[in-house]
């Protein structure tokens, strides 16, 4: 009886041990299709960029694959638009947005989650009754005020409009909500002052979140399109998104593609470094919800 029980409990493990198995089969083979039509992409993007102006539009059917890579598409990209300028361009407007953002969301995230001040939840509510404002609407208010203060064609009329974002604001505020408020108070018993206690204890334990919202930010400018597009006619303060479309219009009479695409993958690859040094913070300061009291 005891030999038998103890085979029928060797036989429900042994099923146990192929649903597992079967199950985690499944789920791999589901993500490793789903990895490469994610990856598809940017695999075409590479793979157009090495083939040659001629060879990319004499295919009909486009091919998966090429005989005869070449890099004459990242010269082309280099030197029919002067786009290290716009690299340039592209670092100083996310640097300067980026910090600029950083200053006012982490002070207005401060006051809203530890002062106290009469009106203060009606404020955050109309702060986030902004969110629901259709992003169209604000580009035409933005644009009328840029132009109304003369700074078209300046990095100044670059930044400005991008320098607040409700939903960094409200995602910090949150963060910071859940320091215990026996720290601050703590600190203030003490004789600390209130940017004192902000640099030396609130941003030290929601570095992960500042750092996600810092890095999400740059990505945000670095692929920014419609409004330096709008704002800016002089290429003296074009971005890479303003280059890329001169490339892709400067082929002899056709779309310049290959060319295209080469300066696509260059811009590309600052983002990918980026992701891949701070991808564990990214996802620690998506995931934290903060310190809990």
């Amino acid at each position: 009886m005891d030999k038998h029980t103890e085979t029928d409990y060797e036989r429900i493990e042994k099923k146990a041990r192929l649903r597992s198995r079967t199950g985690k089969t499944i789920t791999y083979i589901l993500l490793s299709i789903w990895g490469l039509i994610v990856l598809f992409p940017f695999y075409w993007m590479i793979l157009s960029s090495v083939k040659s102006y001629a060879v990319y539009n004499s295919e009909y059917i486009p091919k998966f694959f090429t005989l005869s890579p070449t890099l004459q598409n990242y010269r082309d990209a280099f030197t029919s638009v002067p786009l290290g300028r716009y690299f340039t361009n592209t670092l100083v407007f996310t640097v300067a947005t980026t910090a600029i953002m950083l200053v006012v969301i982490i002070l207005a995230a401060f006051a809203f989650s530890r002062l106290e001040f009469r009106g203060k939840n009606l404020v955050f509510t109309l702060f986030l009754a902004m969110m629901m404002i259709p992003n169209e609407l604000v580009v035409i208010t933005n644009y009328v005020t840029i132009t109304n203060w003369e700074l078209r064609n300046t990095f100044w009329g670059l930044i400005l409009p991008s320098v607040s974002s409700v939903f960094y604001l409200y995602l910090l505020k949150e963060n910071f909500e859940q320091i215990p408020d026996e720290l601050y108070k703590a600190a203030k018993v003490d004789g600390t002052s209130d940017l004192k206690y902000l640099l030396k204890v609130m941003l030290p334990i929601s570095q992960p979140t500042i750092v996600t919202v810092t890095i999400l930010k740059a990505i945000e400018c670095w692929n920014s399109y419609v409004w330096p597009r709008l704002i800016t006619d002089n290429q003296a303060y074009f971005l890479v998104s303003n280059g890329i479309q001169e490339i892709r219009e400067n082929g002899f009479g056709r779309e310049n593609i290959p060319a295209m695409m080469a300066a696509v993958v260059v811009i590309s690859v600052p983002l990918i470094v980026i992701f891949l040094i701070f991808r564990k913070k990214i996802m620690a300061g998506v995931s934290r919800g903060g310190t809990k009291g």
